[in-house]
């Protein structure tokens, strides 16, 4: 089995004892990862921090698969494998790579070490650094697999992106206008220019402009809110056009999605993301080719995960928030 170096016995971690507010998090040594079957071990530099962790935490989201405490949160990671399945694997130790892990199937990335999949990391792409690296893969794989494996972008096809310019929102409008789509983008004042600089056609003010009363007729609506905001999922029905799609991402967010939406002759579904190693590829390419860009709002110390979480929460970030776990060394 290739590795670089013994490996720690120990690793520091951000852990939780137990679900609740962000100051359950702590730093803590924990017994260093273990890989097995076709597992890697990456040494994590850095973690990017998504809503389905923080809710997770609070008690929500995955936290019923939690077996045992204490426990690491994180998907997202950017780091260096220091382990390899085996001698003529692909990737081996001192390759820089990225990916997503399965929290809590494994531990999570909020650790110097991560035991992650061969089916779940890829190359790191070459222009970014581990920081803004560690804010791609899990609302990048989650824009690609809501915008082009189930709402097929493609020309003439007119898409609404709700929540734009957050961290699965400014990939979805940068993906739906590389493969054509016409893109109309919904986000704060703050917001819009950002959202043009992304590639929108159109840009929708939700704090002066209500959606529903500007447009119709519409293909399809990515929905990145539900209606834990103002009605927006049930809203969003009455813009698309007889037999059109809405594709829902965040947990939770409108339990009666698919009786309205039936209601009102349109198709809609949930999505699940994939941790996905293919599609991180075809994304590393058009990342590397410049064709998409990535935006990283702010970047903690690992030892700040529940200021990172409390940020988060607040629902105003622009892209994404990433935790520096290690030294870039």
């Amino acid at each position: 089995m290739g590795h670089a170096t013994d490996l720690p016995t120990s690793m520091r971690a951000l852990v939780i004892d137990r679900t609740g507010d962000p100051d359950e998090l702590r730093l803590a040594e924990v017994p260093m990862a273990i890989a097995v079957s076709d597992e890697l071990i990456v040494r994590v530099i850095a973690a990017g921090i998504n809503p389905i962790d923080a809710k997770t935490r609070a008690g929500k989201g995955a936290s019923a698969a939690i077996a045992a405490y204490p426990t690491i949160l994180g998907n997202d990671f950017s780091g260096v494998v220091v382990r390899a399945p085996y001698e003529s694997f692909p990737l081996q130790p001192g390759d820089e790579v990225y990916g997503m892990a399965r929290v809590p199937r494994t531990p999570g990335t909020y650790a110097e070490y991560v035991p992650v999949s061969s089916m779940s990391v890829a190359r790191k792409p070459a222009r970014l650094s581990h920081i803004e690296a560690a804010a791609v893969p899990l609302a990048a794989l989650t824009a690609w697999g809501m915008v082009v494996d189930v709402a097929a972008a493609a020309p003439g096809q007119r898409m609404l992106i709700h929540a734009g310019s957050g961290g699965v929102g400014h990939f979805a409008v940068q993906f739906a206008k590389a493969f054509g789509a016409h893109v109309i983008a919904t986000g704060s004042a703050r917001s819009l220019e950002f959202l043009r600089e992304l590639g929108a056609d159109e840009v929708v003010d939700y704090t002066n402009q209500r959606f529903d009363e500007v447009l119709s007729g519409l293909d399809s609506v990515i929905d990145l809110v539900g209606n834990v905001h103002d009605q927006t999922g049930s809203r969003s029905l009455a813009v698309l056009r007889p037999g059109g799609l809405l594709v829902n991402a965040p947990t939770g967010s409108w339990p009666t999605m698919m009786a309205e939406a039936a209601a009102a002759g349109i198709r809609a579904t949930g999505y699940k993301v994939a941790a996905d190693a293919r599609t991180l590829e075809l994304i590393t390419q058009l990342i590397d080719e410049g064709a998409v860009r990535v935006h990283v709002d702010r970047v903690f110390d690992l030892a700040e995960g529940p200021e990172a979480h409390r940020l988060l929460e607040q629902g105003h970030t622009r892209g994404k928030i990433v935790l520096r776990v290690s030294p870039d060394r």
